[in-house]
């Protein structure tokens, strides 16, 4: 077997074939790139592993300290290899058949309440051209449950302010229309009048101090400054303002099949964990306020 070639091609098959987003190849490419790492270290032919193979390269990533969601990936990841081995007849087996997937413990998603939302959004002081931009994109954030990728990726074409829609590439390129609230239009209409013009990214709708295509990291620094300034001691990231959206839209009575949607989850046992954050919640409140 011509690894290098094989590799290519899977990446191609798991792009193009099965349609995963940007982010979950390239930790599939990451894990059997430590995959083959191992087979090359122990000598052994990655088309005849064997089930005990495969165990042994599991304990021995276990044993440097991955966590259990990253064992499952990775499990995740070999499966899908050998899947597509057996389906070019480049592998007669599947040593990944009958291995059992760790046991992952439910870590219920961190939000803020209502109140902290409040105060976060309310913290930043609408003075320069950067916080107008900072607050309309929290305000957006909040509003619609977008992922930050998907965020700072929207194009001006995506945005209907008229109509108050947003059209989001999501995860395997599925398409969604999420719409939003009044607060998050006249934010984003004050943005977007003082938005300079910026050669590179004119399409992009969020932009650095520098005219550049704003980053991840740069909108999550922003975030922590915010929610420091804003008294909020919880570890936050862009990702708690989408846990938020979704927990608080249920409290609120929306139906879960409509939070599916707008969160662009393809199964809706992903968007049930706020069913249960919620459950929790009111567990917590009966406990401290009921008599016995």
């Amino acid at each position: 077997m011509d690894i290098n070639k094989t590799f290519n091609d899977f990446i191609s098959y798991i792009t193009v074939e099965k349609g995963l987003s940007k982010n979950t190849v390239l930790a599939y490419k990451s894990d059997l790139n430590k995959f083959f790492e191992f087979c090359k270290k122990k000598n052994f032919d990655i088309e005849k592993m064997r089930h005990n193979d495969i165990t042994d390269f599991l304990w021995e990533i276990k044993t440097e300290g991955l966590k259990p969601r990253s064992i499952y990936r990775m499990m995740e990841s070999l499966r899908q290899f050998y899947k597509f081995l057996n389906i070019e007849d480049l592998a007669k087996n599947n040593p990944t058949a009958y291995i059992a997937a760790p046991k992952i413990p439910e870590d219920l998603p961190g939000m803020l309440s209502f109140d902290e939302v409040e105060r976060l959004l309310t913290s930043v002081a609408a003075s320069d051209e950067m916080n107008i931009r900072n607050r309309a994109m929290l305000e957006l954030l909040y509003a619609t449950g977008l992922r930050v990728s998907e965020l700072i990726n929207l194009k001006f074409c995506d945005i209907n302010i008229d109509d108050a829609f947003l059209k989001v590439l999501g995860k395997g390129s599925k398409e969604r229309l999420i719409p939003f609230g009044s607060k998050a239009k006249d934010f984003l209409n004050v943005y977007l009048r003082k938005r300079k013009p910026a050669a590179g990214v004119e399409e992009n709708v969020f932009i650095s101090r520098l005219g550049k295509k704003l980053s991840r990291i740069e909108f999550w620094r922003q975030l922590k400054n915010i929610a420091r300034n804003a008294g909020i001691n919880k570890n936050i990231t862009p990702h708690t303002l989408r846990h938020s959206f979704a927990s608080h839209l249920l409290a609120g009575g929306a139906d879960i099949r409509f939070v599916q949607e707008m969160l662009g989850h393809s199964s809706i046992s992903t968007t049930q964990v706020y069913t249960h954050l919620e459950n929790s919640r009111l567990k917590q409140q009966h406990k401290k306020y009921h008599p016995r």
